[in-house]
């Protein structure tokens, strides 16, 4: 829920709380990501869903919008720690492509962190992002890397 509030929602609020929001988001059919699972039990999470239901992406002025184009944003991963090192960060971001080209997007973005001490770094690494079949299009002199994945026509 982090990028789906601003920051001063988010501050304001606590784990119950987003945890009844994005249950919510749920329940009305809003688009919030693709799980992966091994026999019943979830040990992976993407978000992703249409730009503008994050809120704190929309107002962080390290990734303004690159253009008018409507995108989807992949903004955060999860792997269940005994899950890792196995190709499931991948699998879940191509996932998520198929689900939101399934939904009718026609661009996927990303945000993806170069792996290390640096935060955000759950936002993914961009040698995933390249391997998923997506081209960098980050603007000259931005501070951040933004990557697309465009539909087939």
């Amino acid at each position: 829920m982090r990028w789906r509030m601003t920051s001063s929602q988010y501050r304001s609020s606590t784990k119950e709380s987003r945890v009844a929001t994005l249950e919510d988001l749920v329940r009305q059919g809003q688009p919030v990501g693709v799980l992966a699972y091994e026999d019943d039990h979830p040990v992976g999470w993407c978000s992703i869903a249409p730009r503008e239901t994050y809120g704190a992406i929309e107002r962080f002025r390290a990734l303004p919008r690159i253009d008018d184009e409507p995108v989807w944003s992949v903004v955060c991963f999860f792997v269940d720690r005994l899950r890792r090192g196995q190709g499931l960060t991948l699998a879940l971001l191509r996932a998520a492509v198929d689900y939101a080209h399934a939904q009718g997007a026609r661009v996927v973005e990303g945000y993806p962190v170069e792996p290390g001490p640096r935060l955000y770094t759950y936002m993914g690494a961009p040698s995933t992002f390249r391997a998923a079949g997506f081209s960098d299009v980050t603007p000259p002199g931005s501070t951040r890397v933004v990557m697309r994945h465009l539909a087939q026509p």
